[in-house]
């Protein structure tokens, strides 16, 4: 139950962290500016993506790593 917490609290705050880097970069540039809904879809699925890489590498790293 901890370590699905910990999980879980580990992964909003690398979804966070991954929207905030993001934003710093312009996709206006590689994206069609006429379809704005596609250019947010392809937003959150690259930080859902780079959350899930991070935060799989910081569980990875860290003590609750053999409690599943």
């Amino acid at each position: 139950m901890v370590y699905a917490i910990v999980k879980l609290a580990i992964y909003l705050i690398c979804f966070l962290a991954a929207l905030f880097a993001l934003s710093g970069v312009q996709f206006d540039r590689f994206v069609n500016v006429r379809q704005p809904m596609k250019a947010q879809l392809l937003f959150l699925i690259l930080a859902m993506a780079l959350a899930y890489l991070c935060g799989s590498f910081l569980l990875e790293l860290t003590i609750f790593n053999g409690l599943t």
